[in-house]
Parts: structure tokens; sequence; C-alpha cells
């Protein structure tokens, strides 16, 4: 989308129904990133972020996090929070002593454990003041189209993702897609279901358009019950998608914008040349 369609839908959008609140979800291990490759040569601040699993805060030119918080100002939102672990002090430092951003607050909330992606959204409850606020992952740059959808939805919801877009778009091979959720949804275009890892046979029963979720939410204080009452995982985690499947089941709804755009990735070591490139010419305002 070019800048002159950004303002215009910018323009389009109501203060009323903008949001003003987005929660950034950073406090992960980064066991992916961790993991050694000797097949990528990478600067020493590099290797020594991603030794350190700070996926966030891998410099590609500046720190990744920068490009992902100039772009929730460009799109409207006025606030972000940090959902960090207690350990992730260099992120605090950084953005409230060192590189205090002016277009955009920063604020930080500590899951004191990695127990997963619904409590981490837990974490930032208070943060979100009763609004309805965005999520999304600290290790993704969404863009600004998509941004911009998550606003002019007016409502909860989600931004969905063309599969085919993902791969031409983004640095995403066809074989990673399959990591993240395939997308159910109704003739009203409301989501309806998240079907995560599908293997061939399910892959095959979707529409010939398949939607994928990169966890870019617009939610309404109703997810935190979600989260707070969702079982364990198969993988020991409160999981987000399953906390959305059952927020869906108790009556939730979850209007849903596609976008044929791409996302860059930062989830491993071979990422990160990729990612370097596609940020070169862009410009942070922080």
């Amino acid at each position: 989308m070019d800048l002159s369609a950004c303002i215009r839908l910018e323009a389009a959008m109501t203060t009323d129904t903008m949001l003003k609140r987005a929660v950034i979800l950073a406090r992960g291990l980064g066991k992916r990133m961790r993991r050694a490759d000797a097949g990528v040569p990478l600067e020493a601040d590099q290797s020594g972020a991603a030794d350190a699993g700070m996926k966030a805060m891998i410099p590609v030119g500046r720190p990744f996090l920068d490009y992902v918080l100039s772009g929730l100002a460009d799109a409207g939102f006025a606030a972000a929070c940090l959902v960090i672990g207690p350990e992730h002090e260099a992120i605090r430092d950084y953005y409230l002593r060192e590189h205090m951003p002016s277009r955009i607050e920063v604020h930080f909330a500590i899951q004191s454990r990695p127990r997963g992606t619904a409590d981490a959204v837990l974490a930032a409850e208070e943060f979100t003041d009763g609004d309805e606020f965005a999520v999304m992952n600290s290790d993704n740059y969404y863009p600004a189209e998509a941004l911009l959808a998550l606003q002019h939805l007016g409502q909860p919801g989600t931004v969905l993702f063309d599969e085919d877009g993902l791969v031409r778009e983004s640095n995403i091979p066809p074989e990673r897609v399959r990591a993240f959720a395939y997308a159910v949804v109704d003739a009203d275009a409301f989501l309806r279901n998240l079907v995560e890892k599908p293997d061939d046979a399910t892959v095959a029963e979707f529409a010939e358009q398949k939607l994928i979720s990169m966890n870019l939410w617009r939610f309404s204080p109703q997810i935190f019950q979600a989260c707070r009452s969702v079982a364990i995982s198969p993988r020991g985690e409160y999981e987000l998608p399953m906390a959305v499947r059952d927020a869906i089941s108790d009556g939730m709804n979850l209007k849903v914008a596609r976008c044929s755009a791409g996302v860059l990735d930062l989830s491993q070591r071979a990422d990160i040349p990729a990612v370097v490139a596609r940020l070169q010419h862009v410009t942070v305002l922080l």
C-alpha cells in the first residue's frame, strides 16, 4: 500500500474506533534463535542477541523492535506494552534510558515465567485499561496495510494473511507456512476456528484461498477470561490460539480482515540476512 492510500485509510477512521494500545509479546525463550547455525554468518552483536534468545533486539541496522514500534506509531497507536521476562533488563534500559521514543509511549509488563502466549496477554491486562487493544508478536514485522486494517475493523477481530502472499512477499518459505495456524472463516467474515500446523490432508480441505494467522489481533477485555480459563496445551503452555477458540465457542465474535502482503519473520538465525535486506530502506521514527 502506498503512502497516499495509507493516509486516506487513516483519515477514514474515527477516533472512537481507533486503537490506542498495542501489546507486544516479547517474553519467548527464543529456542530456535539460540540454535547455532554454522551456515549463517552473523555480526558479533547479532550473534550476542541471538545467543540470548532476544529476537526482538537483534540488530538489523538497528534493533528489530524499533521497526515494530515505528510501524505502530505510523498506524496511529499511542502506546505499546512490551511483555518481557524479569531477566530482560536490557530491553527496559534501551527504551527507558537510552532511546526513549517520542512518537509512542513504551510500557512494560513482566511475565514471571514463560507460561505461554495466553498468560503473556494476561500480564498486560492492567495496561489495556478496559479498552480494546491490539496483540502481536515481537519477532514479526507487519506491513502498514495490515496494521491499518486492524484499526479500520472498528471492532474485535484479526488480520489474516493469504498463504500465497506470505510466500511471495515474506521471507517465509512454503514449507514453513505450515508452522502457523490456518483459519476457518464463515460467510460473514468472522473467524470460526484456528487449525494449527495442519497436515496435508487437512490443508487440502481448505478453500483455494488459504488464510493464515500471524498472531495479529484486536481484542476486547472479553479475551482475558478466556486466557484465565484456557487449558494447558500439549506443549505445557497456556496458548493464545486455544484461548481464542474457547472465546469463540463462548460467543465472542472476531471480524476478519484479509491481507495479501507479507510479514517478515525473525524466528531463527537463518532469517536475519533476509530481514536485514528487506528493512534496509525502511525509515524508523521513534
